[in-house]
């Protein structure tokens, strides 16, 4: 089973620190996959309610009040890329 998210702090009005259930560890900065798209993930441009961001256990991953969700993976390579950790 790929790691899994099991902890997650806002660090900035669009970024946040991931703790996956192999230990590893890194930041995000999720502002270039969720500002300019509509929809589902428009509330997510106010800081206030983006920072309502929650660890869905079932899933793994991260979710919003909202619904909105991202794919684990995807945010696992993030963490793990050699240019900075940034989505």
């Amino acid at each position: 089973m790929n790691p899994r998210v099991t902890h997650v702090v806002v660090v900035g009005a669009h970024a946040v620190e991931l703790t996956f259930s192999d230990g590893a560890r890194g930041v995000v900065d999720l502002a270039p996959r969720l500002l300019g798209r509509g929809g589902v993930f428009e509330a997510l441009r106010d800081p206030a309610f983006f920072a309502r961001v929650s660890v869905d256990e079932e899933a793994g991953t991260i979710t919003w009040p909202n619904g909105v969700d991202l794919d684990p993976d995807v945010l696992y390579e993030a963490i793990n890329t050699p240019t900075s950790g940034r989505a």
